[in-house]
Parts: structure tokens; C-alpha cells; sequence
């Protein structure tokens, strides 16, 4: 495979392997383990002096396929594919931590991923800060003698506020730490958390990777070196493998990756300047405008804007639902990154469980409404949104 190839031929040929039969379509291989020409093979395999597969949930020839294609995009060594995005986090975070240690993470999170650090961490010992990531300075000031992982999402979940990831990087070098960056919102075509500084990035490669609402998954990313000291051993005993069948769905949605995210991130840009003409809307939070918080960090870092648009209603959670409901093309999900349209209410779904303090902090209102455009017509979208606010009380 040529390390010159853009992204969208990595994403259709990136890591293939054919069989004697020499299919087009990668193979599937539903098999729970391997057979041995001889007990002498069997014992090479098992002692790491030749290379092949020996349980799926070690990995499999459709996985691996997977996580070869997505380093060539993501410019990474090596990478395990897990059953989920939040068995990618959990196992990024958890396989490098023991008792005593201290986790430094942006306080703007998905639900679950705070979850893993606030309340499942310390469980085992492990220290958590949670911060508004914004300010470098508040990095600085939380670390302790014990901090290992700096933990953080960009653009964040819901709110689309955006980290400074080579900052970050800069601050866990001084000390040693290490820096996971969980990278869905932006996807691996508009930001390259790696070439950034960052040491580990994780996806929900249910997102925009399958992008279809068919499967779970999820992939973590890093140097060899790193896998191999960390990962592999929680992985290879704790058990978060993807099944084949959903690395061979992923490896299928990949290939139209960049075809989709360019439409939804097209929909979602001008859907964002629409709400932001209306006078129902109280303000629109989107990475490709110029009136963003952190305008100045996303023209260093990223590539291109986001498919995710956040906007708040003035009428709180009233108008939130009455626009919802009154939606006719886009549908009303807690999923994101799907080739259909979807819009999320945060404060009575993915984040319901925060304290309406900590909503407050993170900037989530009653009326804060998140959307995930898919790659429907544009102009249906535009004229979907008009109707439904038509309909909202003023």
C-alpha cells in the first residue's frame, strides 16, 4: 500500500487482504479461532515467533483489515478495534492507570465518558479533575505529582467547544503524561489529534465511520510501542473485541467516508447559518463560523468545520421539543454522524444524568438542541427547519 495515497483511496483500498479466491468484497471471517499444521506451529504462534491469528477475541483477519485502514488514515502505528466507542475510551483510559493515579480531564464530555472518569475511575483508586479544558492555564493548574492521562473531546459533546490540542500535548510532555483525545466530532478527515501532539485517539466508529445506523464499534490508535505496553495485555484478557461481522459493515461504510462527511458537514454549515438568521434561535454554535469561541484555535487545527450543529431555543425546553416534533425529514435520535439527519435534545438524553449545575457549566440550557446533519438535500433540510419553527411559539 503506497503511504502517498489520499483519503479516499486509503479508505477504499487501505489494508486490504484477498483470499486464493481473490474477491473484490473483503472477506468476513466468522470464526472464533484458527486451526495449526502441527502442534510445533501451534507452540510459534502462541510464543509470538511467527505471526498469525489465534482466538478472535485476540483479532481476526476482517478486524485487522479494519484497524490497518483506519492508521493509514489516521497516520498511526497501530490500533485495536473494540465493540463499542465507549469500550475504546474505557480501555484507553483504564490500561494505563493503577491505584494512586491522577486523570486531568475536560469537564465537556458525552455522558458516559465522564462517567468512566468521575465516578468508575475512582472506584479503583484513580484520581480524577475534571476542568473547563478552554483555558490551558487551568490544565497547568490541575496537575499533581500523579497525573498520567489528560483526557479530552474536540469539538465537544454537544456544545462544539473546541480544546486546544497541541497545548495540551505541550503541558503532558513536561510531566510525562499521556493524551487521549477522543476525536468523533471532528472525524479523522478535518483533524489529525496525532500530528497535533496528542499520544492516543479513540472513535466511536459507530458515528461516521459506519455512518449508516447499522452496528457498534469503536477503535483506539496510538504508537506501537504504546499498544503493545498498555493495550494489548487489557485487551487481550478483559474481552472489548469487535466482531467480525462489524469490522467488515465498518470496512464497507469507510470506503464512503469522505463522500458522506463532505455533504453532512455542507448541510450542517448552512443549516448553521440559517438558525442563526431566525429570530426564534438564541445563538448557533458551529466550528466553521466565524463568530465561534474558538475561532482562532479551529483555523490551527482543523481542517474543515464539523457535521454536528449546537443552537439553543429561546423558548427553553418548550420550543426544543415543539421543533423537534415538528420535524418532518430529520429525526429525532441520540445517535450522530449518520447519512440521515438527526437531532438530539442533550439535557433529557445523553447528558440527563449531570446535575443541572454541571448542564450549566457546560453550557447545555433547556433549550440547547443538538443536530447531526445527514447528506439529504440541502435546501429540504433548510425548508424542513422552517416549517418546524413556524410552529414553535414565539
Amino acid at each position: 500500500m503506497s503511504k502517498t495515497w489520499r483519503p479516499a483511496t486509503q479508505l477504499v483500498h487501505g489494508g486490504t487482504l484477498r483470499s486464493q479466491y481473490g474477491e473484490t468484497s473483503e472477506a468476513i471471517y466468522l470464526t472464533q479461532g484458527f486451526v495449526y499444521e502441527t502442534s510445533e506451529a501451534a507452540e510459534a504462534r502462541f510464543k509470538g515467533e511467527t505471526e498469525g491469528f489465534i482466538y478472535a477475541r485476540y483479532g481476526s483477519p476482517t478486524n485487522d483489515m479494519f484497524e490497518k485502514r483506519m492508521c493509514m488514515l489516521e497516520g498511526a502505528e497501530d490500533a485495536r478495534a473494540t465493540a463499542s466507542g465507549m469500550a475504546a475510551v474505557t480501555a484507553a483510559i483504564l490500561c494505563q492507570l493503577k491505584s494512586g493515579d491522577h486523570i486531568v480531564a475536560a469537564r465537556a464530555l458525552f455522558g458516559s465518558c465522564r462517567w468512566v472518569v468521575e465516578t468508575l475511575a475512582p472506584k479503583y483508586g484513580i484520581d480524577c479533575t475534571l476542568i473547563d479544558g478552554r483555558d490551558l492555564a487551568n490544565w497547568e493548574k490541575a496537575i499533581t505529582p500523579k497525573t498520567k492521562v489528560f483526557f479530552l473531546e474536540s469539538p465537544t459533546n454537544p456544545t462544539l467547544e473546541v480544546i486546544d490540542i497541541a497545548g495540551v500535548a505541550k503541558l503532558a510532555n513536561q510531566i510525562g503524561a499521556k493524551v487521549v483525545v477522543d476525536n468523533v466530532f471532528a472525524t479523522p478527515l478535518f483533524q489529525k489529534p496525532l500530528e497535533l501532539g496528542a499520544h492516543i485517539v479513540v472513535y466511536s466508529a459507530t458515528k461516521h465511520i459506519d455512518g449508516q445506523g447499522r452496528c457498534l464499534g469503536g477503535v483506539v490508535l496510538s504508537d506501537k510501542e504504546w499498544i503493545d505496553e498498555n493495550l494489548h495485555d487489557y485487551f487481550r484478557h478483559t474481552g472489548p473485541a469487535m466482531s467480525p461481522f462489524n469490522a467488515w459493515t465498518l470496512l464497507k461504510g469507510i470506503e464512503t467516508l469522505p463522500l458522506r462527511v463532505r455533504q453532512q458537514t455542507e448541510n450542517a454549515a448552512k443549516i448553521a447559518d440559517f438558525l442563526a438568521e431566525q429570530g426564534k434561535v438564541a445563538k448557533v454554535i458551529y466550528p466553521g463560523r466565524k463568530d465561534h469561541p474558538q475561532a482562532d484555535i479551529i483555523a490551527k487545527q482543523m481542517t474543515g468545520g464539523s457535521t454536528l450543529v449546537a443552537f439553543e431555543l429561546k423558548g427553553g425546553k418548550d420550543a426544543a421539543f415543539a421543533l423537534q416534533n415538528a420535524l418532518d425529514i430529520v429525526k429525532i435520535s441520540n445517535n450522530l454522524g449518520d447519512s440521515k439527519s438527526l437531532i438530539t435534545h442533550p439535557a433529557t438524553t445523553t447528558h440527563k444524568n449531570l446535575t443541572d449545575e454541571a448542564r450549566a457549566e457546560l453550557g447545555i440550557s433547556p433549550g440547547t438542541v443538538r443536530l447531526s446533519a445527514g447528506i439529504e438535500d440541502t435546501d429540504d433540510l433548510i425548508e424542513d427547519f422552517a416549517k418546524a419553527l413556524a410552529k414553535v411559539s414565539a
